[in-house]
């Protein structure tokens, strides 16, 4: 399994070692709760403690609330003006699509069904978390992906999330996303392009490779990246991207009134956690997800797909 995984990505990567890397950090911490990524402690990885959470909201009342808002999937929808956006791609839209842990999220994937057939949209990207758990099988999150992809219109580009083996990414493909391991693709349109680029995971795993990613795009051409965790928003700025799209934090996911979040599981200012945000030069946004992780409930924080429109914005004079 493991060596038919290496030789179909082989070509791909320009070698074994990525595939090599991502396998051999899987192995030995797949499962480790402290001291890897770009946090020490990794709550999901606990699993003792999921019991607890889930008994402390049912004392309080809030267990049952939060089961239905878990599958009250939002559709929201932003405004990117960019002024290095091509004249082509005035009004270019993008369905962002994150964390849909979708082996432990049914009522979730349900909703997702029935709102994607009724939208218009020029691409589709993934920003990681397919499974539920954070090591063994996939097959059931593979299999409960596959009718909600059937919804997707084509391209559909994505990235693996500290969720995701890199074992996932032949069925990944066979399902038709275009998977972005470190890599970028040309995006055309009217004969102007753009760059869309995509990392590994950088949260658990750290095997996302920037420069690499970026090695492919023209010097001055507009470029986007997908990245699961928001936390490389620096690199990603001072590398030129000019957009950069998430997920990772669940914007909480057990908030207090007002979407406060308890925490974000992150390394990054709290007003770079959900929604849209500016750093430097470049804009970004973190969408708060489909999925629930941990436990599957959503408090003061309902999960979401968002479509992007992207606008070309005057240059100052």
């Amino acid at each position: 399994m493991i060596e038919s995984i290496l030789s179909r990505l082989e070509q791909r990567l320009g070698g074994r070692f990525h595939a090599r890397q991502r396998l051999g950090i899987e192995t030995d911490h797949e499962a480790q709760i402290f001291g890897q990524g770009l946090t020490f402690f990794h709550i999901e990885n606990w699993y003792s403690v999921h019991v607890l959470i889930r008994g402390l909201l049912k004392l309080s009342g809030l267990y049952w609330r939060g089961r239905a808002n878990a599958a009250r999937v939002q559709l929201r929808t932003n405004d990117f003006r960019l002024q290095r956006l091509p004249p082509a791609f005035d009004g270019f839209t993008l369905l962002h699509i994150s964390d849909l842990h979708a082996d432990m999220n049914d009522g979730a994937m349900q909703r997702l069904e029935e709102i994607l057939p009724g939208l218009n949209y020029d691409l589709c990207v993934l920003t990681g978390d397919y499974r539920g758990a954070t090591f063994g099988q996939f097959e059931a999150a593979m299999a409960r992906m596959r009718p909600v992809l059937a919804h997707i219109k084509q391209p559909v580009y994505g990235v693996l999330g500290n969720h995701d083996t890199i074992r996932m990414v032949p069925d990944l493909e066979n399902m038709g996303i275009r998977m972005l391991l470190n890599e970028c693709e040309p995006i055309t349109r009217a004969g102007a392009t753009i760059y869309l680029a995509g990392i590994d995971d950088a949260h658990y795993f750290r095997v996302d490779n920037i420069e690499k990613a970026a090695s492919g795009i023209p010097h001055e051409a507009f470029s986007i990246l997908l990245s699961h965790t928001p936390e490389i928003y620096r690199q990603a700025a001072h590398a030129g991207f000019d957009l950069l799209l998430s997920g990772h934090t669940h914007g909480g996911q057990i908030c207090l009134p007002g979407s406060i979040p308890l925490t974000l599981d992150s390394d990054l200012p709290r007003t770079l956690g959900a929604g849209a945000w500016t750093y430097h030069e470049m804009a970004g946004y973190t969408s708060v997800g489909v999925g629930s992780s941990i436990v599957a409930v959503r408090i003061n924080c309902l999960p979401e797909i968002t479509l992007h429109r992207l606008w070309r914005a005057a240059v100052p004079q």
